[in-house]
């Protein structure tokens, strides 16, 4: 196998290290085991249409001018989202018959194809060209085949994995002192935005005040929408709601740290395609709550955690205090840990040299 080229829109830098995070460890571990990879990536979260110009055409002639000048020693290309990157990706196999593989990540597929109808024929020339198509969860698989049939021999659900040396259970005095609050904390992580169910979430969080006055809720994540930001804020101030604390997005060490001192992870997202950071609470030995949506209604099925309809702040009150409170409530440990293993690192890259491995020998 010669080298690999990961092409994505997302990609963390040092002004930014959240954004993208998720490509930023595949392409560590993929180096970590023996593999050549190099990144053309967009690094700028900014928007604006200004930026939004600037930004993908500097990534675009960056990609086209290291594939042109390194052709010979690449075997294959990942995108990273079927829109924008795996234009990147099909333009430089029409050009240089150089394969690729494209992992849809969510939104890609759930709401970019319907932006525009070139962005739509766009995202299906992308889809029947590449040589292999990866979705990071299973809820995705039905939405990818209802826009442009896969051979199945070509479609993977290969999640972006967790890994289990950062996301794991900590002795007490790893997280001592990181909550202040004596009563049960409820965390977030992810972006502050309203896609992810936090207006229901200040809504829930009332209910489970109202019964357990203590409780704190955490909010970890970036807050580049501010005009949501001062929304959610207003709420929270009009619903006379104590103890909730905004953080900023911190190194992943320090969200396991977090994932170990809090009592529950809520997760009350309207859309998620697969649902990473349940995944790496469930690593951490943390119950979820999240709402039956994407990739969320397989990972937390079967008592792997807690379910609820999203949109239904009671509903996700009440499965908040089922975690605190209902000492009969019992989640399934070991199907917790089976979800676990499924998704390490470990059987995340094995499958992903296959891939690579199985494009490269037609390259080589």
């Amino acid at each position: 196998m010669k080298r690999i080229v990961v092409a994505s829109n997302m990609f963390p830098s040092e002004k930014h290290p959240t954004y993208g995070i998720f490509v930023h460890n595949q392409v560590e571990l993929l180096r970590r085991n023996g593999v050549d990879v190099a990144v053309i990536a967009n690094a700028n979260p900014d928007k604006g249409k200004a930026n939004l110009l600037r930004k993908y055409a500097s990534w675009f002639m960056d990609y086209m001018k290291y594939v042109s000048a390194n052709r010979k020693s690449i075997s294959a290309v990942h995108a990273h989202y079927i829109f924008p990157s795996g234009v990147l990706a099909m333009l430089s196999k029409k050009i240089w018959n150089i394969p690729y593989a494209v992992t849809a990540h969510g939104g890609d597929l759930d709401q970019m194809p319907n932006k525009s109808p070139l962005i739509r024929k766009l995202t299906a020339s992308i889809m029947k060209n590449a040589d292999e198509f990866i979705v990071v969860g299973e809820a995705l698989k039905d939405n990818a085949l209802s826009l442009q049939p896969v051979p199945e021999d070509k479609l993977h659900v290969i999640s972006m994995g967790v890994d289990t040396e950062i996301f794991k259970p900590l002795p007490a005095p790893e997280t001592a002192g990181l909550i202040p609050s004596a009563g049960p904390a409820i965390l977030y992580v992810g972006n502050i935005i309203r896609a992810k169910g936090l207006l229901e979430l200040a809504d829930a969080f009332k209910a489970v005040q109202a019964q357990t006055p203590e409780a704190a809720l955490y909010l970890i994540g970036s807050r580049k929408d501010t005009g949501f930001t001062e929304e959610l804020t207003q709420k929270i101030g009009e619903l006379g709601l104590n103890n909730v604390r905004f953080i900023d997005p911190q190194p992943q060490a320090e969200i396991n740290r977090w994932m170990n001192a809090a009592d529950v992870l809520v997760l009350p997202s309207h859309i998620e395609g697969f649902g990473l950071v349940a995944l790496e609470a469930m690593a951490a030995g943390l119950p979820v709550v999240g709402s039956e949506v994407g990739g969320l209604k397989f990972l937390l099925a079967e008592k792997r955690g807690v379910l609820f309809q999203k949109g239904d702040s009671e509903g996700l009150a009440a499965g908040i205090q089922s975690v605190l409170t209902d000492k009969e409530m019992h989640l399934d440990e070991e199907k917790i840990q089976e979800a676990v293993q499924e998704h390490s690192f470990s059987t995340i890259v094995a499958k992903l040299l296959r891939l690579y491995k199985g494009m490269g020998s037609s390259n080589d």
